[in-house]
């Protein structure tokens, strides 16, 4: 019996051993800071199974019936990074016009995050823009009144992560262009930005414009 028992101590601290190596492991994962570049052009992909899944969480997304796959592509993880929001989304971008972004960021409002965004007004209503139907869905918009482009494209997900590149949030860019983006966990450079965009938004309050 007493070499029976030891082994089965041995193997139970084995178990032990591997489990609370697994379980730092997954905790490393969740906790250390993203650091993600995403290029462009982008693979066609469906992205309905995201917005389903972000939309009802846990109950399983009906297969949809367009032909495009659904696998991991740019597209794909950018839409990932911003349905991650659950507090706050801030916007800071040129010309917005790509559907699937959109219909995220709507996703996004219905669920309670609060999404603000800064756009150039020179591009705001060019047909196809996504800003008429964001303004619609009763998201917080405002703009530039003045010569210069609102030439930024970065956005800021909970304070925390910050999406930035040479992207426009256009089908054709992501379709077609050889463009990059760059995901980053990092407060300095969060807090940059985050300044950056409140300084934006203060300077492009309606309150604030003159016409004369």
């Amino acid at each position: 019996a007493g070499p029976g028992r030891a082994m089965r101590a041995a193997a139970l601290a084995v178990a032990l051993a591997v489990t609370a190596v697994a379980l730092a492991v997954a905790a490393w994962r969740r906790t250390r800071p993203v650091r993600e570049v995403l290029f462009f052009p982008s693979r066609p992909c469906c992205i309905e199974g995201l917005l389903a899944e972000a939309a009802e969480p846990g109950v399983p997304a009906r297969p949809c019936p367009c032909p495009l796959p659904s696998g991991d592509t740019a597209l794909s993880r950018l839409v990932r990074r911003l349905l991650s929001a659950r507090r706050s989304l801030d916007l800071c971008l040129f010309c917005f016009s790509c559907p699937q972004l959109g219909r995220a960021v709507q996703l996004l409002h219905r669920r309670g995050v609060r999404v603000r965004l800064v756009t150039d007004a020179q591009y705001m209503g060019l047909h196809g823009s996504q800003i008429g139907r964001l303004r619609h869905a009763g998201i917080q918009v405002r703009h530039d009144q003045h010569s210069g482009y609102m030439h930024h494209k970065f956005a800021i997900v909970d304070q925390r992560t910050l999406i930035t590149g040479s992207l426009n949030w256009t089908s054709q860019a992501i379709q077609s262009n050889r463009e990059n983006v760059l995901v980053v966990e990092d407060a300095e450079y969060v807090k940059a930005f985050q300044d950056e965009f409140e300084r934006i938004w203060e300077e492009y309050n309606p309150a604030n414009y003159s016409f004369f």
